[in-house]
């Protein structure tokens, strides 16, 4: 807001969003269902100082409504820089969709020193678990029912909802790529990161 010339600050803007109702206003199914006779391995980011590019990058998937229907939005983050690396949407949730976006975003990007994930079924699969091996990745996932392990895209979805999905309701998968693929060409040249002293992505 400040760079846009409006001089407020975060407590004003706080009370503003409530007024607003800035909140989610339906169920979404969940995207985080476990498996419990895939292998799950500790948390590696507890205290961990992240203090370059490509040390930690995480992932996750998040339910998108459209006006008619909906998809899943996977995306994977660099948690230093918050670069979106990668992302795809898809009708299904599985661990080969998820691996190919990891795959893209390594070629694309190189590769993280940690990986982290939840516990859902897909990210626990040997199928994802496997690319991961095979370029040397730790492996780290969040400790059950705690969502503030991954909170650095947590914060990721909730901005490209609020600041584009709730605003365009999409038609179609078609429409919801393209808005997307715009959105995240902006989120990663724009946008001023607070816990990157205000500083954009790129």
């Amino acid at each position: 807001m400040r760079g846009l010339g409006y001089f407020v600050n975060r407590k004003r803007l706080r009370r503003l969003m409530k007024l607003m109702g800035w909140e989610t206003l339906y169920k979404r199914p969940g995207t985080s269902d476990p498996n419990t006779s895939h292998k799950v391995y500790p948390y590696l980011l507890k205290g961990l100082a992240i203090t370059k590019a490509n040390q930690v990058w995480a992932t996750d998937i998040t339910y998108v409504p459209m006006r008619k229907g909906f998809m899943y939005l996977c995306a994977v983050i660099d948690l230093h820089t918050r670069y979106v690396v990668n992302w795809s949407v898809s009708n299904t949730m599985t661990a080969d969709w998820c691996k190919s976006v990891v795959e893209e975003a390594i070629v694309t990007n190189g590769k993280p020193e940690i990986f982290n994930t939840d516990q859902g079924s897909q990210f626990t699969s040997e199928i994802f678990t496997g690319i991961l091996k095979k370029h040397e990745i730790q492996i780290s996932m969040d400790g059950k029912g705690r969502a503030i392990d991954n909170i650095f895209i947590e914060r990721l979805w909730k901005s490209v909802k609020y600041e584009n999905i709730y605003l365009n309701v999409y038609e179609d998968g078609v429409s919801l790529y393209q808005g997307l693929q715009r959105y995240f060409e902006f989120y990663n040249t724009e946008p001023f990161h607070q816990s990157l002293g205000y500083k954009n992505t790129s």
